[in-house]
């Protein structure tokens, strides 16, 4: 019982530690690229994904505690911290970043004006939205928008 709680404990950790690079990548090369008002926080909250986080979790607490095999730990461990750790470069975090948060061609009305652009990041109540008739990024309400 003592090995199954230790691997699930070191899963979780290692798991945590890949996650923050990746969206610490992403909020530095994506992010505030765009110049979105956005904390590390909110980001790392909204777009975390319990589902895939926990079975990475497993996975990685159950090679780390019960393979006895070190050198492939740390060929599995050190192989994702090196992707986890590669957003940090501008056009890795960047792209990962728009193929995550950016839809592009998206068309939204509210009661008087129709917008077409490309949704840089949608939020918790405000969508930052790139409008190509007016060729600036510019702050969309959800609350509205008509659906």
């Amino acid at each position: 019982m003592t090995k199954l709680f230790q691997a699930l404990l070191s899963g979780i950790f290692f798991t945590f530690i890949l996650d923050f690079f990746i969206f610490l990548g992403i909020k530095n090369n994506y992010i505030d690229f765009y110049k979105i008002d956005l904390y590390y926080n909110i980001l790392f909250a909204d777009h975390q994904n319990i589902y895939v986080y926990m079975i990475v979790s497993a996975l990685l607490g159950f090679i780390i505690t019960y393979i006895n095999n070190i050198k492939l730990s740390l060929i599995v461990v050190g192989f994702l911290s090196i992707l986890s750790l590669s957003t940090l470069i501008a056009p890795i975090g960047h792209s990962l970043g728009e193929m995550l948060l950016m839809n592009k061609n998206v068309t939204y009305k509210d009661s008087k004006y129709t917008y077409t652009g490309d949704v840089y990041y949608n939020g918790r109540t405000k969508i930052t939205f790139y409008d190509y008739e007016l060729k600036k990024t510019i702050l969309l309400n959800k609350k509205d928008l008509m659906k």
